[in-house]
């Protein structure tokens, strides 16, 4: 059997799981998740396993869309590298645009990367072009955008004790906010860093001010304070904010992010697996950012990006935010330093945890 015969696509499914989350979750208040698992098998028996996600909605769609291009696009078709895979499935959205494509691509996309590393015996970071480093990690989990100071104050120390040298808060635009994160500052050592997340809750007037109170507290960067498509708001924002702006987590790929680096609207950009269309994309959104001089920090699955962030140097920061880490069997954790380094085995190195199929599988027949 020839090397490019043991390395075809034998066989390829997507399935839906439904993961319950213990209570609303993050500044958008999620109770559930929507996960699109993909496997991709070889001719050797060798498995790639990726996966997308749905925040708060409906998944059925993802999984059908994500069916339907294995079928015609993996299946019985010439294998390709992932990148080339990847615009292979992206050109096909030429008529329906990126929407739900992106995030059924998302999750071939992965499977697809973490096959190859697996053929070609190395762990991704290697398969991406990087190295071996450590990546420092901000706690981002149990914070909410009406927590009472104390218990801002609780869970920030926590994350110092941890070893995190950075934490982000969740906010609502309004001046509590700034109790808790006083709250919060006056607590903290001072070489523990303070982000704070808006969620997209604001008006360019109330950013404007919430901006200029958080700057008496040195924030690290404020991130979503408008909505995610008003590319306009951000550059006014951006032009005189004395906190840097991040954003990036809804939109999809480059083609969305590109007029935010172009008017120089944001200091930080936070692509997100699903909305951004994968790792392939990820990586092309790093390697622009790192010509804009823009810092990149993705958006929460620290286990996975850890390998995006060994490619790439633009990659600043991975955010601690455990919402699909119950999943997981062992994922690599954050150090007693607050840092994460990317596993040595082939692949990204992501195992489902055991029963998590049988508890999570949703029939798309019922």
């Amino acid at each position: 059997m020839s090397r490019a015969s043991q390395a075809a696509i034998t066989q390829a499914k997507a399935e839906l799981w439904r993961f319950p989350l213990a209570g609303a979750t993050g500044g958008s208040g999620i109770t559930a998740v929507d996960v699109i698992v993909v496997e991709l098998e070889d001719a050797l028996g060798r498995i790639g396993t990726g996966f997308s996600y749905v925040l708060g909605a409906s998944g059925r769609t993802v999984r059908m869309c994500a069916a339907d291009m294995l079928e015609r696009f993996v299946l019985d078709s010439e294998w390709a590298s992932p990148p080339a895979l990847w615009r292979r499935l992206a050109s096909s959205l030429n008529r329906t645009g990126r929407g739900t494509g992106y995030l059924a691509i998302a999750a071939i996309d992965l499977a697809s990367w973490d096959l190859w590393s697996k053929q070609h015996e190395m762990p991704l970071y290697l398969a991406l072009g990087g190295e071996s480093r450590s990546v420092p990690v901000y706690g981002s989990g149990g914070f909410g955008p009406a927590q009472a100071p104390d218990a801002a104050v609780q869970r920030a120390l926590e994350y110092v004790r941890m070893g995190c040298s950075a934490v982000k808060l969740r906010f609502a635009g309004n001046s509590d906010d700034i109790v808790r994160l006083h709250a919060v500052a006056e607590a903290l050592p001072e070489n523990v860093r303070i982000m704070g997340d808006l969620n997209e809750k604001c008006d360019l007037a109330t950013a404007r001010w919430f901006a200029n109170e958080c700057a008496d507290y040195n924030l690290y960067w404020l991130e979503e304070p408008l909505p995610a498509d008003d590319v306009a708001g951000y550059a006014a924002l951006a032009a005189h904010s004395p906190v840097p702006i991040a954003t990036g987590e809804h939109h999809q790929g480059l083609v969305e992010l590109g007029p935010f680096f172009d008017s120089r609207s944001c200091a930080v950009v936070q692509p997100d697996l699903a909305m951004t269309g994968g790792l392939t994309e990820a990586m092309r959104v790093a390697t622009v950012a790192g010509h804009f001089g823009v810092s990149v920090a993705p958006h929460f699955l620290p286990a996975l990006f850890v390998h995006l962030a060994c490619a790439s140097p633009a990659v600043r920061w991975l955010e601690h935010f455990p919402l699909l880490e119950p999943l997981f069997d062992e994922p690599v954790q954050m150090d007693g330093n607050g840092e994460m380094k990317p596993p040595e085995t082939p692949g990204h190195g992501l195992n489902w945890a055991p029963g998590a199929r049988d508890e999570f599988f949703v029939s798309m027949d019922s």
